[in-house]
């Protein structure tokens, strides 16, 4: 299964690159934290505060990184947010309705 893994590379910015995961293989995890959004939301530069699978539930987020490059993650979309540290990314709620989504720590 093909995941979107958001990264720091080794010029300090995030990057994007799809990744494959292996279906039914178990991976240290540290729990699971629900988040909502409200559709006005919009975090400006940040990296991701931990290693964490980002899954979307309902509503649209956008990523935007440093060269300006963009991805809208929808309901089903999921994330490998791997880039903590570097300038990090931009992240913002693009659906009328809020962005409910799950994150799930790894290792």
């Amino acid at each position: 299964m093909k995941v979107t893994r958001l990264y720091t590379g080794a010029d300090g910015h995030s990057h994007f690159e799809e990744i494959e995961v292996e279906i039914e293989k178990i991976q240290p995890g540290e729990g699971i934290i629900f988040r909502e959004e409200p559709p006005t939301y919009f975090k400006d530069w940040h990296p991701a505060p931990r290693r964490q699978y980002v899954i979307t539930l309902s509503g649209q987020g956008e990523i935007e990184l440093g060269d300006g490059t963009k991805r809208r993650f929808g309901p089903g979309d999921i994330m490998l947010a791997d880039d903590t540290t570097g300038r990090g990314h931009i992240t913002r709620v693009v659906s009328i309705q809020p962005r409910l989504y799950v994150t799930v720590p790894v290792k």
